[in-house]
């Protein structure tokens, strides 16, 4: 039998430890395994394993293409993973415990006797299982897929790893609804990252970026209609595969062939820690990658890159290069998805700011409002009328200006493509000095993505063995008990804890929503005790925010789905809203918490009221976009019907009957 000798190298980061019943299985396993035993498998039996003492404790494909053991990610710090023999250095296809590496010395992967495959770390602490059980006999085998395969003895699989990817597809392994592609966090660290490839509820295959405190989808292209883009919503089954010629297909009519397309050649799909998702080809004479294709050719398009407050420009000669705006200083040097701090303080004064111009630069998202047919002077205005606006761009399209007030600067790129120009607030004392940095050369190049460490070091141990197995398994027994105390305390209270501090972020950037914590709005609405309306979807209550606003918070009935799909709806909701209508200003995603705040609708009455007899209010709230292609007469009939149905008396609102007889009324007219 070949052995094979490489062991590769990475790095990780943190999930949470599982302890189940197959504690038992594995504390007998110790006890009739060998101190010392070392091979090469091409199939694991029940009872054996895997030790990542032992650096030929690993199993291999029968073509030889595949190995899987202990993946070197850190110092002393491993992951179980799948890789490619022939790479250089070696390349991880899949990994068990990317967000929890497991100790240099003592660690194990077991299949049990009740078929259970379980990773262990040092001193026997549960860190993954395949969550199996089988009664007849299993074993494991990697596949020359490079699947990972947990089968029984009528070779019905029970587990397996193409089900379960991290940031890699390989040929023939479908990414489906039910799975995801999660980039690393950094080309040194393999724990998880901000980048998504998923599937979305309407059946469209794309790329969010899912941040610390912000969410965007950023393809396909978010300004471009489905079909623009190619896509299709109307099939439902949610696939996509690609085959070992380099051809992938896709459910929602998405494809492409790999630029080197045709047999005999290795392959891999990978989500980069840099938000793209690229085709790689092995040149097996060196053993190194060549890329074949990318979903995204403008690297500045991914959003996040660069982080709050800063551009990204990109040239082939330099690549891209991330930079601070002027009068803004770098917050981490070491990670840019951080972005940029100001250099000094922003006072809500209009004698006290101005604007500091930049041609070619787009901050794509987070718009105040939309304002078509503008000046710079009314931009102007609008943006010093709101103490939250950070800077406004004008765009020349059609012959006229349009004006986007923004409140957050967050996906900023350069690019002498993009016609429009940027004014960001600042200091009026701070602008002429601004304005000499510009002509100067203001990008500072991104530092060379460096190694991180881990936050999870080991040491090697030193102790006796057995002494040290023991003292591990009375701190595991001792850790049980204190956090099934905790537990048990935290239910009691009631579970709800005290946030004094939650995090505000902000969300989806074609939309640009503020996130809101559970704690803030059970706080607002008095712990839900005003009830101004009830429905299918849910119940609204009335509430007060901490700025003083009164909001209609909707809490829904059902929380089934992901955070990822519920702000992709959020999103779809934020670009139906009418400026002057019913307006929505956030959301809660937290836990199984699920809520909408929208605005009460009282400008639109106030309008209604303050007219008087014989003048029309309609033409006021119609968006600027019909003309005048409408009936002022009927549409003021539905508007006043519509809000009749909102009033926040409940006895005042119109019963269906009422509405569907003033609709009637409305047409025959």
């Amino acid at each position: 039998m070949e052995i094979i000798n490489k062991h590769p190298i990475e790095q990780a980061g943190h999930p949470i430890p599982r302890m189940d019943i197959s504690i038992f299985f594995f504390l007998l396993f110790l006890l009739q395994t060998p101190p010392n035993s070392s091979a090469t498998f091409q199939v694991l039996e029940e009872g054996s394993s895997l030790s990542v003492d032992n650096s030929n404790d690993y199993l291999i494909s029968a073509n030889g293409v595949y190995s899987a053991g202990f993946f070197n990610v850190g110092d002393n710090a491993f992951c179980f993973a799948v890789w490619f023999i022939n790479s250089s250095p070696p390349v991880a296809a899949w990994m068990a415990n990317r967000d929890k590496p497991v100790n240099g010395k003592g660690s194990k992967l077991a299949l049990l006797g009740n078929g259970d495959l379980f990773l262990t770390d040092a001193g026997g602490i549960p860190i993954w299982n395949s969550k199996t059980n089988s009664t007849s006999p299993v074993n494991l085998v990697l596949l020359d897929t490079g699947n990972l395969v947990l089968r029984n003895s009528e070779t019905v699989t029970l587990w397996q790893s193409f089900d379960s990817p991290t940031d890699t597809l390989l040929p023939e392994q479908p990414l489906t609804k039910d799975t995801q592609l999660v980039s690393s966090r950094s080309e040194g660290n393999f724990s998880s990252g901000f980048y998504k490839l998923y599937f979305d509820n309407d059946n469209v295959l794309r790329l969010l970026y899912n941040g610390p405190e912000i969410s965007s989808v950023y393809w396909p292209e978010p300004w471009r209609i489905t079909r623009e883009a190619g896509r299709t919503t109307s099939n439902n089954s949610r696939i996509a595969i690609f085959n070992n010629l380099g051809s992938f297909e896709s459910s929602d009519e998405f494809s492409f062939k790999a630029a080197d397309s045709g047999m005999g050649r290795q392959r891999r799909l990978k989500l980069d820690f840099d938000g793209n998702v690229r085709m790689y080809t092995l040149k097996e004479a060196t053993g190194t990658w060549s890329v074949s294709w990318q979903a995204i050719s403008q690297q500045c398009m991914i959003h996040g890159i660069c982080g709050p407050n800063s551009l990204c420009s990109y040239s082939p000669e330099s690549g891209r290069i991330c930079s601070c705006l002027p009068g803004f200083k770098i917050k981490n040097p070491t990670d840019w998805s951080h972005g940029c701090q100001p250099e000094s303080q922003i006072y809500c004064n209009h004698t006290e700011v101005g604007f500091l111009r930049l041609s070619h630069v787009d901050f794509y998202g987070y718009d105040i409002r939309y304002i078509p047919n503008s000046t710079y002077e009314d931009c102007k205005d609008e943006c010093l009328q709101s103490c939250d606006c950070k800077a406004f761009m004008l765009l020349f399209r059609n012959g006229v200006y349009n004006c986007y007030p923004k409140f957050l600067m967050v996906n900023g790129h350069r690019s002498q493509s993009f016609d429009g120009v940027t004014y960001v607030k600042r200091p009026k004392a701070r602008i002429s000095i601004s304005n000499n940095d510009t002509s100067k050369k203001i990008f500072l190049i991104c530092p060379r993505v460096r190694l991180t460490e881990l936050e999870t070091m080991y040491k090697r141990p030193k102790e006796n063995e057995s002494l040290r197995l023991l003292i591990w398994f009375a701190c595991g027994v001792g850790g049980v008990e204190i956090a099934c105390i905790i537990l048990l305390w935290y239910f009691l209270r009631g579970g709800d804890g005290d946030l004094n501090a939650p995090i505000q972020g902000y969300i989806i950037a074609a939309t640009g929503f503020r996130k809101f914590s559970y704690i803030e709005l059970k706080k607002a609405t008095l712990n839900f005790s005003e009830e101004i309306g009830r429905g299918a979807a849910g119940t609204v209550y009335k509430g007060t925010l901490s700025d003083g606003r009164v909001a209609a918070i909707k809490r829904l009935n059902e929380a089934n789905q992901g955070e990822a799909e519920f702000l992709a709806e959020v999103s779809t909701i934020g670009k139906l809203n009418h400026m002057n209508l019913i307006e929505m200003w956030g959301y809660c995603a937290e836990g199984k918490h699920r809520l909408l705040v929208y605005e009460l609708v009282k400008w639109v009455r106030a309008k209604m009221n303050a007219t008087s007899a014989g003048e029309s209010w309609i033409e006021e709230i119609v968006d600027p976009l019909l003309g005048c292609d409408y009936n002022a007469k009927k549409l003021e009939r539905l508007v006043r019907v519509a809000l009749n149905c909102l009033e926040e008396d409940k006895d005042a609102r119109p019963t269906m009957s009422q509405v569907v007889e003033m609709l009637v009324r409305s047409e025959d007219e």
